[in-house]
C-alpha cells in the first residue's frame, strides 16, 4: 500500500515538475522519483516539434515487502508556448503489486491492476525555483485483472474502484529538499468487490459510495532519505507531512454467505474527516464522522437485525515522538455523541424496559505536556523503552469529561501538574498537584434501576452509595452530587476531607 501511494503521488505530482522546457519537466520528474526512492526508466526519448515524448516508461517502487511496478506506453510533454507545459499520457496502463509472503509462508502474492484515466490532463508552469500545476480527469478507474497469474474473471473476482470529476493542484519548490503543497477534490468514488469460491460454495459482495471528497497536504521531501522503511532516519533528515481529508454522504453494503454461515451489513454517513501530521518531534492523527447509521444481521447474531446510529464520533491524537530536554504538547480527545441501538439489543438485558433508552454520549478531552527520554519511532530503542516509563509527564488538563447513559450524566473538568522527582508518595507515580471537579446527575436513580433489573445486588448498590458519600456531596437539583477531588501537600482530598 505504501508503494502504491508513493506511485500515485508521482503519477500526478511528478509529471508537473515543469521549469522552462519539456525536457526539464521530464528531468524534474525523474528527480522527484529518486527522492521517493523509486526507479524510473524509459525505452526511448525523442523530440518532435513542441513535444518531448517518452516511450516505454517503467516505474518501480519498493517499500516494506511490497513491490509496485507500473508500465506506461507513452507520456508526452508539450510546450504550450506561454511558459507552461501540458503533460498527457496513455489512457490506460497496467500495474503489478507483489507482496512478500507472511512469516511461515513461501508464496508471494501477485496482484495485476489495470488503471484507466481517459482525458487526464496536467498543466505545469511556474519557474525553476517553484513549479505549480493543475490536473483534471473526468474519471480514474482501478480494476484488479488477476491474482497470482489467474485471470480475475476465472475465479469470479471483481475489485473495481472509480473516481469521477477529479481536479487538483500542486506547488513544488526547491531542489534536493523539496516543499510540496497539494489540494485535490473528486465528485464521487464508487467501489465494488465481489468474489465466489466454487470449492466452498461461498460468496462475498461489497459496494461503497462516497461523495464530495476533498483533501490538502503539505510535505517536506528529503532527497536520499525517503526510504519509509527507515522512518526514523527520514524524520531526522527533515521529512515531514501534514494534511486533511473530508468527504460527504457515504453508503456501504456487504454480504457474505457460505453453507454454514451468513453475514450482512449496511450503513451510511452524512460527513467524515481525517487529519494527520508527522515530523521529527511529533505525530498527530484525527478522524471523525457525523450522521452515521449501521445495520447488521447474520447467522451468529441472536436476533433478526441489529441497528445502531450516532450523531457524531471522532478522535484526535497529538503526541511527542522524539527525545527532548523540554516538555512537548500532547492531546487525546475521543467523542461519541448520540449513540442509539435497536430495541432488540436493549431487550437482551432490559426486557422490562426499565432503563431510559435516551441516546448515550461519551466525551473525553485531555491535553498536557510530556517529555520523552527516547525516540519512540526508533526500533533500536524499543528494548530500552520496555524497561520503564519512556519519559516524564509534566501536566495533564481534563478539558471536558462527559458520560450520559441510562438516564444519568457525569461531567467534569480539571488540571494537574506532576512532580517527577517524587515517585514515593503515590507508589511510583509522579506526585500530582491539582483539582478535578465532578458532577453526577441521576446516579442514584440509575443504581435503583439496575437493582430493579437484577443486574446489581442490593449490598453492592449500598456499597456504591457509601463510596459516593465519601467522595461527593449533594448539589443543586434532585439526585445531584458534586465532588472536588484535589491533590495537594502530598495528599488526596475529596471535598476538603483528606483521604490519603
Amino acid at each position: 500500500m505504501a508503494g502504491s501511494t508513493a506511485l500515485a503521488t508521482l503519477a500526478f505530482g511528478g509529471m508537473a515538475q515543469a521549469q522552462v522546457t519539456p525536457e526539464q519537466v521530464w528531468q524534474n520528474w525523474k528527480d522527484l522519483s529518486a527522492t521517493y526512492g523509486q526507479q524510473m526508466s524509459a525505452t526511448r526519448e525523442s523530440r518532435n516539434g513542441d513535444t518531448f515524448s517518452v516511450e516505454g516508461l517503467r516505474i518501480v517502487a519498493e517499500q516494506e515487502g511490497v513491490l509496485v511496478v507500473a508500465e506506461i506506453d507513452d507520456v508526452d510533454f508539450t510546450d504550450l508556448g506561454d511558459g507552461t507545459v501540458e503533460i498527457t499520457m496513455s489512457p490506460a496502463y497496467p500495474m503489478t503489486i507483489t507482496v512478500d509472503p507472511e512469516e511461515g509462508e513461501t508464496e508471494q502474492t501477485i496482484i495485476e491492476v489495470a488503471i484507466s484515466q481517459p482525458g487526464l490532463s496536467v498543466i505545469a508552469g511556474g519557474s525553476a525555483a517553484e513549479t505549480s500545476y493543475d490536473f483534471s480527469a473526468p474519471t480514474v478507474n482501478l480494476k484488479v485483472e488477476g491474482i497470482d497469474g489467474v485471470d480475475a474473471a476465472a475465479v469470479d473476482l471483481t475489485v473495481d474502484v472509480t473516481f469521477t470529476g477529479l481536479a487538483g493542484s500542486y506547488l513544488i519548490s526547491g531542489t534536493g529538499t523539496r516543499e510540496m503543497t497539494s489540494a485535490f477534490s473528486a465528485d464521487s468514488m464508487a467501489m465494488a468487490i465481489a468474489a465466489k469460491d466454487p470449492d466452498t460454495s461461498s460468496s462475498f459482495d461489497m459496494t461503497a459510495t462516497v461523495a464530495a471528497l476533498e483533501g490538502t497536504s503539505d510535505s517536506t521531501l528529503v532527497e536520499g532519505a525517503m526510504d519509509m522503511a527507515e522512518l526514523t532516519d527520514a524524520l531526522r533528515a527533515g521529512f515531514a507531512a501534514s494534511g486533511g481529508f473530508t468527504y460527504g454522504k457515504t453508503a456501504f453494503a456487504m454480504d457474505f454467505v457460505d453453507p454454514t454461515d451468513s453475514f450482512k451489513a449496511s450503513g451510511a454517513a452524512e460527513t467524515g474527516s481525517f487529519t494527520f501530521g508527522l515530523d521529527e518531534g511529533s505525530m498527530a492523527y484525527g478522524a471523525g464522522g457525523t450522521g452515521v447509521t449501521m445495520t447488521v444481521s447474520g447467522a451468529q447474531i441472536p436476533f433478526p437485525e441489529l441497528t445502531a446510529s450516532y450523531a457524531e464520533a471522532g478522535f484526535d491524537l497529538l503526541m511527542p515522538i522524539s527525545k527532548s530536554d523540554v516538555a512537548e504538547d500532547f492531546r487525546f480527545v475521543t467523542r461519541l455523541v448520540g449513540l442509539t441501538v435497536s430495541d432488540a439489543l436493549w431487550g437482551m438485558f432490559d426486557p422490562g424496559n426499565v432503563l431510559p433508552r435516551d441516546p448515550a454520549t461519551l466525551v473525553l478531552d485531555t491535553s498536557g505536556r510530556a517529555r520523552l527520554d527516547y525516540d519512540i519511532m526508533d526500533p533500536a530503542q524499543a528494548e530500552a523503552m520496555a524497561s520503564g516509563a519512556p519519559g516524564d509527564l509534566e501536566s495533564l488538563d481534563v478539558n471536558e469529561l462527559k458520560l450520559t447513559v441510562g438516564g444519568a450524566e457525569l461531567t467534569g473538568a480539571g488540571a494537574f501538574t506532576f512532580d517527577n522527582t517524587d515517585l514515593v508518595t503515590f507508589d511510583g507515580m509522579p506526585a500530582p498537584t491539582g483539582t478535578l471537579n465532578l458532577k453526577l446527575v441521576g446516579g442514584n436513580g440509575l443504581l435503583d434501576k439496575l437493582v430493579q433489573m437484577g443486574l446489581i445486588p442490593d449490598d453492592q448498590a449500598m456499597g456504591a452509595r457509601m463510596m459516593m458519600g465519601m467522595f461527593a456531596r449533594p448539589g443543586d437539583g434532585v439526585d445531584t452530587l458534586t465532588s472536588t477531588i484535589e491533590f495537594k501537600d502530598k495528599g488526596l482530598y475529596a471535598n476538603g476531607q483528606r483521604l490519603q
